[in-house]
């Protein structure tokens, strides 16, 4: 046999290799050919996909060369060199290649559907299912392209769609590994967990090294609740594709589920060095850094994701809020301008959480707010059943949060949970946080019927064992704040669901019946601005535990680092609530009053930097402003008593830190906002009757600042009616707010049983 035949004869059974997947076979076969005879097409195109199916990427890109420099002309050569190209991500260089072999051979189905895939990969959702389209006309029995199409629709969350498009592939062809992996991949998206797990183990089975079905399950299992597994699934998926990036970091579900942030930031260190043009690795750095509190990495994590992905969902709001963490208003107003821009365009730009503390409109807060919920939470399937209440005649209430520890959430229910009638009520404690061992964790435990624990089960799971329970009312104490849970929600495990608490806004969502509320957060011609129907308490909306104990301590001015004498301003809200406009006021007060002092919170070593040279640059001595640490609550009251006057923010205003601050005796002064975190403290000084702490305008609020801190009879006045009226009126009667709230869920659920539907409720 002469060198032509042999070469022919091993080209053939490299062939037999390349269509059986025996890439390393078919590669030695191939080798061995173009030995003898150098430079063949059909061998260097082949040997090309030979590698390729190895993960040889730069071997088969120079073999991918060769066959075009013997004919560029070569239509096979062009999609082998577009795959060694996007594999590595030159993504627009390989659709630049696919356009080449389709100009050569129009007609070429398999291109056609490659084309789509690397179109799917740059977000150009509607061309690449014209291009997965255009090669199931030329090939209809093509199962790569059926699977390709599931992925585009997939993208699109058409997800039924994607369902029948996956199928196809797999009644074509039943061993296809790549298509149960997509269809386990769009099954997560419906939150089908335990089949989607089904599916991708299904893929696995076929094909133990398909890195993609790795990261799919890592996916199932974090919506399982399965934290521990899915933390291995991503590193199982870099040892089989090194240069996979997405699976060089560990799954941010898995890592929020177990709290290891220390160790998800190494791995997202490797990360961003392996890939550092991978948008979703940098906003996971930024998230990971942010539960770390280095808040001003962050913001560099999130400009780096902005600069390679410019609408990159929600990434905008998450660097605003980031900055706003670190006190950093450099750019602040075009970056805000342009978050306005896209909400009211409809563009999913910023998380409404972090939007409530700039935007002083409730039409944008709302419109925020529906976004969020239909991009992340969008209703599911329901199989919440209609029913009366339990054989007890009682009802059964759960509140579900992520914050049943010490925080500030439970700082202001825990009495309401200890005071509920338990003659006429069940009361259910649904926590998606973890046990502290804090003595008011204790107290929560103690109070509830029962206390489930979700934080590792997924949402199907924990829609299921709320609805196990014949809950009748689920509140929602977090909304889209702290470790909420959203997307249980999302799956009405209960008849009657509301908004309380957590999340002073509009969820934007119609699973969500109603928000409790008051007529001064929430004016009645306020309602048009939520999507809940509005309940109605009396007094203030906001509960609070008249068991919270003040340390018996007496700190020196000196221990808190205030000097000797002198004004103490004080505002102990988180540091994102503080807006150069409200800062602009309270320098002018500094200047304004001789030797007075801001004290704020120490949150971050970076926001304080900041706002000392905000101060400078005010003409205010930044050695004026005071940080005060974090400490026990109980000591942290205490301290207020060093203080003179509280100052609130304005958008988002004090909240638990304005109870805290009355609690305590300090007098409080606020600005009516227009939205309801800014409204907050106006109702909590109305139910504790110091309406004339209560401003209309800025002007208003720094002229009574002002006039407090230099009339010291007046402030006197202010103190003494603050240390009378706690003890009398309604704010802090805890036992009238839970007779209150109690008659608000009676209410709700007279309307259900008689079959009405969800209305403004009024309980005056």
């Amino acid at each position: 046999m002469d060198r032509f035949e042999l070469a022919k004869e091993l080209f053939l059974q490299g062939l037999h290799s390349l269509l059986t997947e025996d890439y390393p076979k078919a590669e030695a076969k191939f080798l061995e050919a173009n030995k003898l005879v150098p430079d063949r097409l059909s061998v260097l195109t082949n040997l090309s996909a030979a590698l390729l199916g190895q993960g040889k990427i730069a071997e088969a890109k120079e073999y991918a060369q060769k066959s075009l420099a013997v004919d560029d002309r070569n239509a096979q050569g062009w999609l082998n060199l577009a795959e060694c190209l996007e594999r590595e991500q030159e993504t627009l260089e390989a659709l630049a290649s696919i356009d080449r072999a389709l100009v050569v051979k129009p007609d070429f189905a398999e291109a056609w559907s490659s084309r789509g895939n690397i179109l799917n990969a740059l977000k150009r959702y509607d061309d690449a299912l014209v291009s997965v389209d255009k090669a199931l006309a030329l090939k209809p029995d093509f199962p790569a392209a059926w699977c390709s199409r599931g992925n585009v629709l997939n993208a699109l969350k058409r997800y039924d769609d994607a369902l029948v498009s996956v199928d196809k592939a797999l009644a074509l062809e039943p061993d296809f590994a790549a298509a149960w992996c997509s269809r386990g991949s769009v099954l997560n998206a419906l939150k089908r967990y335990d089949d989607a797990l089904a599916n991708v183990d299904k893929a696995l089975a076929l094909k133990p090294d398909l890195a993609e079905a790795w990261l799919n399950r890592a996916n199932a299992l974090v919506g399982l609740g399965r934290h521990d597994n899915a933390l291995a699934s991503p590193e199982r998926a870099l040892v089989l594709k090194p240069d996979l990036a997405e699976a060089s970091y560990p799954h941010p579900g898995a890592v929020g589920g177990l709290s290891r942030f220390n160790e998800a930031l190494a791995s997202l260190e490797r990360a961003v060095g392996l890939a550092p043009h991978l948008a979703v690795a940098w906003l996971s750095r930024a998230s990971v850094l942010s539960e770390l509190r280095r808040h001003a990495e962050a913001t560099q994590s999130l400009s780096k994701l902005l600069e390679l992905a410019p609408d990159f969902p929600f990434a905008k709001g998450r660097l605003l809020h980031s900055r706003m963490q670190v006190c950093d208003w450099t750019h602040l107003t075009p970056l805000v301008e342009s978050i306005r821009f896209d909400v009211q365009s409809g563009k999913a730009s910023a998380e409404p959480f972090g939007y409530q503390a700039i935007s002083n409109s409730l039409e944008d807060l709302k419109r925020c707010a529906e976004i969020f919920a239909h991009e992340n939470y969008p209703p599911a399937r329901s199989a919440e059943i209609r029913r009366g209440r339990s054989e007890s005649g009682k009802l059964r209430v759960g509140y579900v949060s992520g914050e049943f520890r010490n925080q500030a959430t439970s700082v202001l229910i825990a009495g309401l949970l200890e005071l509920h009638d338990k003659d006429r009520f069940d009361v259910f404690a649904v926590d998606n946080g973890w046990d502290d061992r804090s003595e008011l964790r204790s107290r929560i435990e103690e109070a509830v019927y029962e206390l489930l624990d979700i934080r590792r089960l997924g949402d199907l799971a924990a829609a299921d064992a709320i609805r196990h329970r014949n809950i009748d009312i689920l509140i929602n104490l977090n909304g889209y704040f702290g470790e909420g849970r959203q997307g249980v929600f999302a799956m009405r495990p209960s008849p009657i669901q509301v908004n309380y608490l957590g999340f002073p806004g509009t969820i934007g969502a119609n699973y969500i019946d109603y928000i409790l509320a008051d007529r001064v957060v929430i004016p009645p011609e306020h309602q048009r601005f939520y999507t809940e129907k509005v309940v109605y308490l009396p007094n203030s909306y906001q509960v609070n535990d008249a068991k919270r104990r003040i340390a018996d301590w007496s700190p020196t001015r000196a221990e808190m680092g205030l000097p000797d004498a002198g004004f103490v301003f004080c505002c102990f809200n988180n540091n994102y609530k503080i807006t150069p406009e409200i800062y602009d006021v309270w320098m002018r007060l500094l200047k304004r009053v001789p030797g007075s002092v801001l004290w704020l919170l120490e949150d971050n070593p970076a926001a304080s930097s900041n706002l000392g040279r905000e101060a400078e640059h005010r003409g205010v001595d930044a050695k004026r402003l005071v940080f005060a640490p974090r400490m026990t609550l109980s000591k942290h009251l205490a301290r207020h008593k060093l203080a003179d006057l509280f100052v609130d923010t304005l958008p988002y205003n004090a909240h638990t830190t304005a109870s805290d601050a009355l609690w305590a005796g300090l007098p409080l002064i606020t600005c009516l906002g227009r939205t309801f975190p800014g409204r907050v403290a106006s109702s909590l000084l109305f139910a504790v009757g110091l309406p004339e702490l209560v401003t209309q305008t800025l002007d208003d609020y720094e002229a009574l600042a002002f006039k407090l801190a230099t009339d010291p009879g007046s402030l006197l006045e202010i103190k003494e009616k603050v240390l009378r009226h706690k003890l009398t009126c309604p704010l802090f009667d805890t036992a009238l707010f839970t007779k209150n709230i109690e008659s608000a869920y009676a209410k709700i659920w007279e309307r259900y049983e008689a079959s009405l539907a969800p209305d403004h409720i009024y309980l005056d």
